[in-house]
């Protein structure tokens, strides 16, 4: 699927739904903004409008196309022979987390940021880039006015929805952290390991999205207008925020696989506790039994002596069962 629209310089929509041979003249045109977004679209699609309308650099295109594993953000300046004017090509990853499946799902988008021109490049649908799409179509404040500003409100739109994927990471843990005082099995172990390998998977992403923020925040690009950076340092602050929580959840993973350690070792020693006791209070009647059951030439059974035993090992096992219960061994 391929959106097109054109915005002028007050952020106003001028086209929508551009036919691709009049997008050329749109470009040339200083007084209007271009937004492509490209959402899974076909190889064609995609080799047509990257290559031959907009003329990217050959690696930007193939690291649009294949997936990248971390963020990224990287400035190209034509050389001679080059077609495409300058522009900023950025990985940056939105995510999702379901408490049903207990991941994280990361979802892909690329920028192509230039002076009068972004194209967006994902494969799924993604809920920033409608919200900001309608705001650009609908709202009052005329984000569209020039690309770095709708970059931003991307950027943000993207930080924002992470919010709620860590709210239902909190719950999860929180859930789990009860379930481990209640039921330390092996299920439940999995069931941490499981969270703080997704956790890290969270740092992982955060980690190097910081550092793309971090070099718009510091105002390194002149394609980025100085008046914004503040804005972009506010996406930073936001993202650096969520990191913090990141670190607090593998703080709070790590205290609760201590606490089912700990658990699972006392369940150990409870059951271990209850054998010795149940062999010290058995030892009486073994011992009596063993000797007992010797063969003799003249066999106590005849007389009275078999109830004497009997009622000694009785007596010698509630006598220790006694004081057992007398020390609070059990």
């Amino acid at each position: 699927m391929v959106r097109s629209s054109a915005f002028t310089t007050q952020g106003r929509l001028h086209t929508k739904d551009i036919e691709a041979f009049l997008m050329p003249t749109l470009l040339s045109d200083t007084n209007l903004f271009l937004w492509v977004d490209l959402e899974n679209p076909t190889p064609e699609e995609t080799r047509f409008y990257l290559e031959e309308v907009f003329h990217f650099h050959p690696l930007s295109v193939e690291d649009c196309v294949i997936d990248s594993p971390s963020p990224k953000v990287e400035e190209y300046t034509p050389k001679e022979g080059d077609r495409f004017t300058p522009y900023l090509f950025m990985v940056v990853h939105a995510v999702d987390y379901s408490r049903a499946d207990g991941v994280f799902a990361t979802s892909e988008l690329n920028f192509f940021l230039g002076k009068n021109f972004l194209v967006t490049y994902h494969l799924k649908p993604l809920k920033s880039v409608a919200q900001v799409a309608e705001r650009c179509l609908r709202s009052n404040v005329h984000i569209a006015r020039a690309p770095d500003r709708v970059a931003h409100t991307l950027l943000d739109s993207i930080v924002e929805n992470y919010k709620p994927a860590l709210d239902e990471l909190s719950l999860e843990i929180a859930a789990l952290e009860d379930r481990v005082l209640r039921e330390p099995t092996r299920s439940t172990l999995n069931e941490i390991l499981k969270i703080k390998k997704e956790v890290l998977h969270l740092r992982q992403i955060i980690g190097p999205q910081r550092e793309v923020l971090a070099r718009f925040a510091s105002g390194e690009f002149k394609l980025i207008r100085g008046h914004l950076v503040p804005y972009f340092r506010d996406v930073y602050d936001a993202l650096f925020h969520i990191n913090e929580l990141a670190l607090g959840f593998t703080d709070s993973l790590t205290g609760i696989l201590q606490v089912y350690l700990n658990m699972s070792s006392n369940q150990t020693g409870e059951v271990i506790k209850l054998l010795t006791l149940i062999t010290l209070i058995t030892t009486p009647a073994m011992l009596v039994g063993t000797w007992y059951g010797m063969n003799f030439h003249n066999m106590p059974e005849l007389d009275h002596g078999y109830w004497i035993v009997a009622g000694f090992v009785v007596a010698s096992t509630v006598a220790t069962y006694w004081y057992f219960k007398r020390r609070r061994w059990f």
